[in-house]
């Protein structure tokens, strides 16, 4: 199983990740990705960029060495009923939106009220993945989250770090999630959560778990550039359109 876009990364951007740009795109050459994104936090984090990083990431070349770059966020659902903290004129910049909980904006609750605040979430904001769904600290309805991802185009994130050292407890609750996914016919990414380059693309321990209980890569949207930029152009985002001439060009190499 190899997935070939990461669509999950910070930058020094961020204050808790170690890496910057060009790190990232060496990386994703090193390693034979066709893409990456980045997706610094959101302004309601503590050690978030500056709104005006994200209005001028336009300076970034789309496309360097053949290794494409997206430029989203990652966002922090709101308490206590959901929204998230992406102010209305900063979407036109973003290829895309992933959708947190982190504690410093949250403060944990109960499954009741997680999962209210997600599916509010998916409903009044553009939002296209649900960030580290197995985190233990928010308990969620799985079975009533996914059905209303499904409801709403929005993917679920299997989150590698998840796995390896961040959100200690997760992983039971991520092979529920794939397990569910499979069985309600919905859909995911496989993410790194890189905080420094050198963990970009890394979906090791989340492919050994998908592997184990025979999920099939074709729920993974990910999996290349093609078939994430097909899931962004159901979102009506430019960015699909404007990787197009890219994309057809690796699809017939």
């Amino acid at each position: 199983m190899k997935i070939l876009v990461d669509t999950h990364s910070h930058t020094v951007a961020s204050t808790h990740a170690y890496s910057n740009v060009h790190d990232y795109f060496r990386e994703a050459k090193v390693k034979g990705m066709q893409m990456f994104s980045l997706t610094d936090h959101g302004p309601e984090m503590p050690d978030s960029p500056h709104p005006w990083h994200f209005g001028n990431r336009h300076v970034i070349p789309r496309i360097i060495d053949n290794i494409a770059c997206l430029k989203g966020i990652e966002a922090n659902i709101l308490p206590p009923e959901g929204g998230l903290d992406v102010p209305a004129g900063m979407y036109p910049y973003l290829d895309f939106v992933i959708a947190s909980f982190h504690e410093p904006v949250f403060a944990p609750s109960n499954k009741s009220e997680h999962t209210k605040a997600v599916v509010n979430t998916f409903k009044n904001t553009d939002c296209q993945i649900l960030g580290h769904p197995g985190n233990p600290n928010y308990p969620l309805d799985y079975e009533e989250v996914i059905r209303a991802a499904k409801d709403n185009n929005v993917l679920l994130e299997i989150n590698n770090s998840s796995f390896t050292h961040s959100r200690r407890g997760s992983e039971p609750n991520c092979i529920r999630i794939l397990e569910l996914i499979d069985s309600l016919d919905w859909k995911v990414v496989f993410s790194s959560d890189a905080h420094i380059a050198h963990h970009l693309g890394d979906y090791s321990a989340s492919i050994q778990h998908a592997n184990t209980i025979g999920f099939p890569i074709e729920r993974i949207v990910n999996r290349n550039a093609e078939t994430f930029l097909s899931f962004l152009k159901q979102h009506n985002k430019d960015v699909a359109d404007e990787l197009s001439e890219w994309c057809k060009q690796l699809t017939s190499t």
